[in-house]
């Protein structure tokens, strides 16, 4: 099973320019996804981080392991319009190479616990089949906010 960009939207909350994965190539329900991100010169982060020599930040990279696990964790949310997915931890995050503009990351995410309200995923991140970075990742579902609440709490 593969999913395009405008079926990601329909799971994740994240926009531009914070959604960090463009497709899904493959999905087992409960167990494993990989999702697929290109890399571009025109990614906002690049402007700073570094100018001259641009290196895709390494949180970003594990920020699109945990967007990959949050689709997998969501897809078995029957109200997941309602829900999202929060990291609550990261351990044993290695960061083995740089990713740079014109990489194509290739995300592979195994659930190692999966519960209704928690689970547990390692992530890793390749390019060119060499691994970028790897973590284990915890993360809750949780209510999503509604608007209304949203415009409340600034308001306050």
């Amino acid at each position: 099973m593969t999913f395009s960009i405008q079926e990601i939207l329909g799971f994740l909350p994240h926009r531009y320019p914070f959604l960090l994965i463009d497709r899904i190539v493959e999905f087992e329900r409960t167990k494993r996804v990989v999702a697929l991100k290109n890399v571009s010169i025109n990614e906002p982060f690049f402007q700073g981080h570094f100018p001259g020599a641009p290196i895709m930040p390494g949180v970003l990279v594990i920020e699109a392991m945990a967007q990959a696990g949050a689709v997998l964790m969501l897809s078995e949310m029957p109200d997941r319009e309602k829900k999202l997915a929060v990291f609550t931890g990261i351990d044993n995050a290695k960061f083995r190479r740089q990713v740079v503009p014109g990489d194509q990351l290739r995300i592979e995410v195994e659930v190692l616990s999966f519960r209704t309200r928690a689970g547990r995923m390692q992530g890793r991140a390749y390019i060119e089949g060499k691994v970028a970075c790897e973590a284990t990742l915890t993360c809750m579902i949780v209510a999503r906010p509604t608007e209304n609440m949203s415009a409340e709490a600034a308001n306050e």
